[in-house]
């Protein structure tokens, strides 16, 4: 008999605190308790004191699912790559994102979730779980061609903010660098330094970033006179750079200049040049653009466009806890500035 009650007791000293216990202890309602929980400007000074020492003397942790079903809020938020992990994992753009994303995100109590989608299956079981009130809002970066996600999440009252303009949809809110103007930066300064077979390798064109950054270096070779010598990649990666590279060597061996719409696009390149025996830039010169860390170690150092990335992570971190917590954005779309890196191998 003894000893039951000693387990007993054992098990109400370890037993979680309740909000019963902080509001007694503390010495006032139970739903005073509720409201400095959750933040209610409804409570005396002297009240919200008496219940912070108690919740810090019991150990009180408030149960969230409880909360969320008072509140509404679940204080997660959602993260979408329409990528695969090989180009989330290798691509130094998508860690700049998360960075800045979650620098801002860790002063709010918000928590992100990390999402992978690329397939119509997928994106299927995404949209039915981000609308069943397990986020209180989403981010979506990479998104292909007339992605129908981000439409159909805020006509569900999920708030949105994309990475990077779409094509063939215009999101409420969205934050964007200047891609266009970068290019331009880019096969401007090739032209400065006399070259005049100038090709590129583009990205997608069901992407907004390649469709803008293939129009900057049209824009330059158009008004310079030049001919345009462009060859489409299959993505943003090394490989895609060297299968670009090897067939702008067989159609245009005169080449003598390359811009490519990403770094990886760049070292891909590289590589073949290397291998075929051409000098960089003594022969083509080459320029990539997102500023990786990478760039600055190869042989030569890449010249390159500098791309935000973690600026751009934090400001859409910003927009979407504006949106989450009902605030009107004065500017739901920002476009930030480029800039050239010049190094060597331009």
């Amino acid at each position: 008999m003894r000893q039951n009650k000693r387990m007993s007791g054992e098990r109400q000293a370890s037993a979680r605190p309740t909000l019963e216990a902080v509001a007694a202890l503390a010495g006032v309602g139970r739903g005073t308790v509720s409201r400095v929980i959750n933040g209610s400007p409804m409570v005396s000074e002297k009240a919200r004191q008496a219940v912070l020492r108690a919740i810090d003397e019991l150990g009180y942790v408030p149960n969230r699912a409880a909360r969320t079903l008072v509140t509404r809020r679940t204080d997660t938020v959602a993260l979408v790559v329409s990528e695969t992990q090989q180009r989330l994992f290798d691509e130094p753009y998508f860690a700049g994102i998360i960075r800045g994303i979650s620098s801002v995100l860790s002063e709010t109590g918000l928590q992100l979730i990390l999402v992978m989608a690329q397939t119509k299956e997928q994106h299927k079981r995404l949209e039915q779980y981000l609308t069943s009130q397990h986020v209180d809002g989403a981010l979506l970066t990479s998104v292909h061609g007339a992605d129908p996600l981000p439409e159909r999440l805020e006509a569900m009252g999920v708030p949105t903010v994309l990475g990077g303009r779409p094509v063939g949809i215009t999101p409420y809110s969205f934050v964007d660098m200047d891609n266009r103007g970068g290019a331009r930066q880019a096969v401007k300064y090739l032209v400065g330094k006399g070259r005049r077979r100038i090709a590129t390798i583009a990205g997608p064109q069901d992407m907004g970033v390649g469709v803008d950054r293939l129009a900057g270096y049209r824009d330059v070779v158009l008004s310079e006179g030049l001919s345009e010598i462009v060859v489409v990649a299959q993505d943003f990666s090394e490989e895609s750079g060297m299968v670009a590279m090897l067939r702008l060597l067989e159609e245009h061996p005169d080449l003598d200049a390359v811009f490519t719409a990403s770094d990886p696009l760049a070292l891909g390149a590289m590589r073949v040049l290397k291998d075929r025996g051409r000098a960089i830039p003594g022969d083509v010169a080459v320029i990539g653009f997102d500023d990786a860390p990478a760039g600055a170690h190869t042989s030569p150092a890449l010249t390159t466009v500098h791309n935000p990335s973690e600026a751009q992570g934090r400001q859409m971190a910003n927009l979407l806890v504006a949106r989450i917590n009902g605030e009107q954005l004065q500017h739901p779309v920002v476009i930030l500035d480029t800039h050239l890196v010049i190094r060597e191998s331009a």
